[in-house]
């Protein structure tokens, strides 16, 4: 099993390069594209970095043209990102998945209804131990994740909550 999430976190952390970006820049371009104009605090939140952590980040997405400070004031002015970041965060949506389906693609449509189940049940162990699904999710297609299904995550945090 630590071999098959080593292996599956070097394809995700490959797919990050078509942004041309860093893990969490990558991570932040996710999460902005499903939730644009949030705060950096809460950007660094969703995605686990510290404020400095954060500040650079966003810097770093700013100076790439990926993404662009609106209006107010410090910690309080809205992340968006810009077309280009737009069109790269979709790049690296696309790899990403292309990647993982590469990778099912070995399974017979038992096996993943199979692997459908026990990710399932898994992913709902670690949304009890992190208890954040915003930060387990950071990297998440959102359209593709709950297109055809709930989301695990999200009904494990349900679940918790009731």
């Amino acid at each position: 099993m630590g071999a098959m999430a080593l292996a599956v976190t070097d394809l995700a952390v490959a797919s990050v390069a078509v942004a041309g970006t860093s893990n969490s820049g990558a991570a932040a371009m996710v999460v902005l594209m499903n939730s644009p104009g949030l705060s950096a605090t809460e950007l660094g939140r969703r995605i686990g970095l510290t404020q400095s952590a954060t500040a650079r980040m966003i810097d770093s997405l700013t100076a790439q043209g990926l993404a662009e400070k609106g209006p107010g004031t410090g910690r309080h002015r809205p992340i968006e990102l810009t077309a280009a970041g737009r069109d790269a965060t979709t790049r690296l949506l696309g790899a990403r998945a292309e990647s993982l389906r590469h990778l099912v693609d070995a399974l017979t449509p038992d096996e993943r209804r199979i692997l459908d189940g026990l990710m399932a049940k898994l992913l709902a162990r670690v949304y009890a131990d992190v208890r954040n699904s915003e930060l387990l999710c950071r990297l998440c297609d959102r359209a593709a994740c709950t297109g055809n299904a709930t989301c695990p995550v999200g009904q494990a945090e349900r679940d918790l909550l009731a």
